[in-house]
């Protein structure tokens, strides 16, 4: 039985060595503390709840309704923007957000910004 979220061997050889470059590691952390901020500043400005992270990803509450997290997702599909729906996790309400580059993060605000609107 494969575990959900495993990691072959290959990868597995990518972390450690991606582990053992001091500069890299510091890069990625930098790039996830500003990612996240811009995120959440965008989500603070929607007015939406979000949840703290210490990871590459941030969980947020895009509406009341159950259907909201499967009918945003939708939206940001249509627009080439993938994230993760987790009502299957019990929170049919939230996304999960993986922080990307700046542009990437920017396009992703740009376009919930545009679905929240209507």
């Amino acid at each position: 039985i494969r575990q959900p979220f495993n990691v072959n061997s290959l990868a597995q050889a990518a972390a450690i060595a991606a582990f053992q470059d001091h500069e890299f590691l510091k890069q990625g952390f930098e790039l996830n503390r500003t990612g996240f901020a811009q995120l959440t500043q965008a989500f603070d400005a929607l007015g939406l709840t979000y949840l703290p992270s210490a990871g590459n990803f941030v969980l947020v509450k895009v509406g009341e309704d159950d259907g909201a997290g499967a009918r945003i997702n939708l939206e940001l599909l249509k627009r080439g923007i993938i994230v993760r729906p987790v009502g299957n996790y019990g929170l049919p309400q939230w996304l999960r957000i993986s922080i990307g580059l700046p542009e990437e993060n920017a396009a992703f605000i740009a376009a919930l910004q545009e679905i929240l609107a209507k």
